[in-house]
């Protein structure tokens, strides 16, 4: 599985992004699909995930009912909607696959792919 991110940039506190993430291959619901980022510093962080049905995600708890992840198979794309955005969420956000499609794990060590990664700025 290779793995795109893009749609990161910079933005006014209190803005909003929707970076996305596009999948290769025909196995996609195959695979969970996550969110984690990493500020300058500081170690990669679990920020959310969605199963492969897309019937369960889940959050870290300093994004919860601000960013929101969905997933559409037939595209093979994964989008994350990051709204009321802080500049401590200023950070490189990247992509990532487990082939396990179900439960919540939120270790960088379960997903096996990763993409390259996408810059949020978020300015005071």
């Amino acid at each position: 599985v290779q793995l795109q991110a893009s749609g990161g940039g910079l933005v006014q506190a209190g803005g909003s992004l929707r970076p996305s993430c596009a999948a290769s291959g025909r196995t996609f619901s195959s695979y969970a699909m996550g969110w984690f980022r990493q500020a300058p510093g500081k170690e990669r962080e679990f920020v959310s995930r969605i199963t492969g049905t897309g019937s369960s995600t889940y959050y870290a708890d300093s994004v919860k009912g601000r960013f929101m992840i969905s997933r559409v198979n037939a595209e093979n794309t994964v989008y994350f909607q990051m709204n009321n955005l802080k500049p401590e969420d200023t950070a490189v956000y990247y992509c990532a696959a487990d082939p396990n499609p179900f439960g919540s794990a939120a270790e960088p060590g379960d997903y096996d792919y990763w993409g390259q990664g996408t810059q949020v700025t978020v300015s005071s």
